[in-house]
């Protein structure tokens, strides 16, 4: 989910039930090494959340991906859970 483009920012949890979730609660890197569960998002250059990561007691517990067509609304959605189990949900 990372590479030159993206940008990691790190969040104490999520808001709303639609797709793409919010993150909420902006931590400084600093903040994260003291807390048990945290949520790590990706971003691209423009702000766009591409997808992030809860991590629980240094593991990751749920993973989203998100893609966006050309007017920037919701194409896909990747969601794998603590087992590896993954969903794909099409727009």
């Amino acid at each position: 989910m990372t590479d030159t483009n993206t940008v990691c920012r790190y969040f104490t949890t999520y808001s709303g039930v639609k797709l793409p979730f919010k993150l909420v609660g902006e931590l400084g890197e600093h903040e994260i090494h003291n807390r048990n569960t945290f949520f790590r998002g990706y971003f691209d250059a423009d702000g766009v959340l591409l997808g992030f990561q809860k991590i629980v007691y240094g593991d990751v517990e749920l993973e989203h991906q998100y893609s966006y067509d050309a007017e920037g609304n919701l194409r896909q959605a990747k969601i794998t859970d603590a087992d590896g189990k993954s969903v794909l949900l099409n727009r």
